[in-house]
């Protein structure tokens, strides 16, 4: 393989990575701060794709004002979502697991009865390329690297800097000790939702701008962010991080090396290697 396809196909893994990432912090936020497995997250990351579909092919309206109105948009369904079919069942994981599939089959069927079955595609005005010591870089991959990247730091800083940030934190620590200190269960529960729904919206819309989008297309992405979550560590952020970014380079150059299947599987395997030796994962911690 040359140099120039090796770093296309690196800069591919990052922005599958930067894809992953935002995915797994969505679920990461939620698992942590509500305890509950929300096997919905995938659809909400369809619905942020056709949210920016419509915004940008239907209304035509630009691309990057539909990343913003996607993610404002289903970060509102999402605190809908927590407060009517989650919060009731808060501590009951069990039933909140049995809620979330009754929503993958209500949200896709929404979509199906609003959009269709057929695939949708967007454009972006992102286009060319651009060079760098003679090797040639999409722009539009190379700008999901940048945006998640930002977003990275953003989330980063809010959790690090800002009073509801700590309380996420302290929360997703001692849930009954943060309660006991007067800090509000339901608000933080909301604020998750809201900021993991919007970064998973923001995922599904610059996927749809690489590729074309449909109904069920959530049920990829939330296996890799399952992946991604339990190769991290359940409820782990830095893990999450690294087992993106993990999985996105081997989704991203071992295509190009080997087949899409073959990676798929160094994938997993690569899963199941590190959760035999350090089965907290990544960033987990052990008990």
């Amino acid at each position: 393989m040359s140099t120039a396809a090796l770093s296309q196909s690196v800069l591919n893994g990052l922005a599958l990575s930067g894809i992953y990432i935002l995915i797994a912090l969505g679920l990461t936020l939620v698992m942590s701060i509500m305890g509950i497995v929300q096997v919905a997250h995938g659809e909400i990351y369809m619905i942020g794709a056709y949210s920016v579909y419509y915004v940008v092919a239907v209304l035509g309206g630009n691309f990057f004002l539909g990343i913003v109105a996607s993610a404002l948009f289903v970060g509102g369904l999402g605190v809908v979502l927590e407060r009517l079919c989650f919060r009731p069942f808060r501590g009951r994981a069990d039933r909140a697991f049995t809620v979330s599939i009754a929503l993958i089959l209500i949200l896709q069927n929404v979509v199906l009865a609003l959009a269709g079955g057929n695939p949708r595609s967007f454009s972006s005005p992102i286009t060319g390329v651009v060079h760098v010591l003679g090797i040639a870089i999409s722009w539009k991959r190379l700008i999901i690297v940048i945006v998640g990247l930002g977003l990275l730091v953003a989330l980063f800083l809010f959790i690090k800097l800002t009073r509801t940030g700590q309380a996420m934190l302290a929360i997703s620590q001692e849930r009954e000790g943060a309660a006991l200190q007067g800090m509000n269960i339901d608000r933080i529960s909301a604020t998750a939702m809201f900021l993991g729904c919007g970064l998973a919206a923001v995922a599904g819309g610059f996927i749809g701008s690489l590729f074309s989008i449909s109904p069920t297309m959530g049920s990829f992405a939330l296996m890799k962010g399952i992946a991604v979550v339990i190769l991290g560590g359940l409820g782990s952020i830095p893990g999450a991080v690294v087992g993106g970014l993990i999985l996105g380079l081997v989704d991203g150059v071992l295509p190009a090396l080997t087949t899409t299947h073959i990676a798929g599987l160094v994938g997993f395997a690569a899963i199941i290697m590190i959760l035999i030796f350090r089965p907290q994962g990544i960033g987990g911690h052990a008990g």
